[in-house]
């Protein structure tokens, strides 16, 4: 769920990679024809998107004016630069990836949330695990390991050195490597890698394998973090600030109907995933609510600035609108 050409590895492993054209840009509001105006939106086609679907599929986007156009994709190193040009109008995105870009100087601003952590390592949708035969038991058991995340210098590796830095080991004896979040139950089983980050449907997928989890990455960081979140350009909400609120808005009562109507929400995945629907009684989610904790993502900065992955706290009342 990171920002890299690796993510699209969960593409081809658990959705369609159909690219839809791009409704409009930045620049470009103009009717639809049917009173509507069209926007468009990047994501990944993973579980956490499933309130978006929900959403055009239950019309609260078209009840606000809006006609939405859906592209799957890459994550934020294809759709960053995607928004910023105005080629999309919005993209979904993890926190880590957006923080940097900021700090990159990139014109982007947060307008709703994307997903939250459980806050319950035993039900979340992301942890970090290890081998059926592995003598690990814990994080701080890894020094010296290798371990699996799917972009180097993004949220996968702050979480797991902290969860290593809160057991007691020693967070910079860690050798991280790149894989695609489908190919790491694989890598796991033939040895490797040592432990693998893995998020839904692929923590499912190897949990059935036989691996143990040890951490849950994202609960030892902040019980409350928003993982993801869904970010437009500064320049679409100076120029179209009706149509920014009208997504925010649209965007918050998906997430609170996702999270009212669970059924409805794993059912959605057949809508845009080829996940066996066999494996949805056992899938995690995370949470959605509308909210985002401001006192979760600056834990997430500090960790960043800590490992050095961004140089100073960001700005977050310029950050998340």
């Amino acid at each position: 769920m990171t920002a890299t050409k690796n993510a699209l590895g969960v593409l081809a492993a658990g959705a369609a990679l159909t690219l839809t054209a791009t409704a409009c840009g930045s620049g470009d509001t103009a009717d639809s024809g049917d009173g509507l105006t069209p926007v468009s939106v990047g994501v990944l086609p993973i579980t956490a998107v499933a309130p978006l679907y929900l959403g055009v599929e239950q019309g609260f986007f078209s009840e606000r004016g809006l006609d939405v156009t859906i592209e799957t994709g890459g994550g934020g190193a294809t759709t960053v630069p995607r928004v910023v040009s105005g080629e999309l109008d919005f993209a979904f995105g993890n926190v880590a990836s957006l923080l940097i870009a900021r700090e990159q100087g990139l014109p982007l601003t947060v307008v709703a949330n994307g997903m939250t952590t459980t806050g319950d390592a035993d039900t979340d949708y992301s942890a970090l695990v290890v081998p059926a035969d592995s003598d690990v038991t814990g994080p701080a058991d890894l020094d010296g390991a290798t371990v699996a995340i799917d972009n180097l210098n993004n949220i996968g590796d702050t979480s797991v050195r902290n969860s290593v830095r809160v057991a007691g080991g020693d967070p910079t004896d860690l050798d991280f490597i790149e894989l695609a979040f489908p190919d790491m139950p694989g890598a796991l089983d033939n040895g490797q890698v040592d432990a693998a980050w893995v998020v839904e449907p692929f923590l499912t997928v190897a949990l059935e394998q036989g691996a143990t989890e040890i951490a849950g990455n994202f609960v030892d960081l902040h019980p409350e973090l928003s993982i993801a979140t869904y970010f437009t350009s500064d320049e679409l909400i100076a120029q179209h600030p009706d149509t920014v609120d009208a997504f925010t808005e649209a965007m918050n009562e998906s997430l609170a109907y996702a999270q009212d109507h669970p059924e409805e929400t794993t059912q959605t995945l057949t809508a845009y995933t080829e996940i066996d629907p066999d494996l949805f009684d056992q899938l995690r989610w995370p949470r959605f609510p509308a909210r985002i904790d401001t006192e979760a993502v600056r834990t997430l900065a500090d960790l960043m600035v800590t490992d050095g992955i961004i140089d100073a706290d960001p700005d977050l009342e310029t950050l998340i609108r």
